[in-house]
């Protein structure tokens, strides 16, 4: 088995998660305070080798309707860039549909302050979004 890292990428943020060896769950990592690409894919290079793994699980913010609108093209072009950046890295999306609205609620029935949720709300996204491909992998090799 291998790890993949998930991450959610904002304009400002990119929350980030690993998967345990046996990919059955994600924990968060950090949340990254964007700068520049260049930053951005310094650390993520820095945690693909930590983690041992150049596999990234990156959320897909399709609308409602599933349609993919202008964040979509910016978080394909994100993705491309890493690529470039990281020829060895494997890049695999997950729809992202409303994760940060369940890790917003998530962080709420934890009783975590509103201030504090901003500084959690990007992580627990990765979360959701590298648990639910893992979930997925998981019933497909079931199948």
């Amino acid at each position: 088995m291998k790890r993949y890292l998930g991450l959610d990428v904002g304009n400002a943020t990119i929350g980030v998660a690993v998967s345990d060896l046996l990919g059955l769950t994600a924990q968060g990592v950090e949340t990254i305070r964007r700068k520049d690409l260049k930053s951005d894919f310094n650390r993520l290079e820095e945690l693909a080798k930590k983690f041992e793994t150049y596999s990234f699980v990156i959320g897909l913010p399709k609308h409602m309707n599933g349609d993919e609108g202008e964040r979509c093209q910016i978080t394909r072009e994100f993705a491309d860039k890493l690529k470039e950046a990281l020829p060895k890295a494997e890049i695999f999306f997950w729809d992202e549909r409303l994760t940060t609205v369940a890790a917003t609620k998530t962080l709420v029935a934890a009783d975590v302050s509103r201030k504090k949720q901003k500084k959690f709300v990007d992580k627990m996204a990765a979360i959701l979004i590298l648990q639910g491909y893992l979930d997925r992998m998981s019933m497909t090799r079931q199948e």
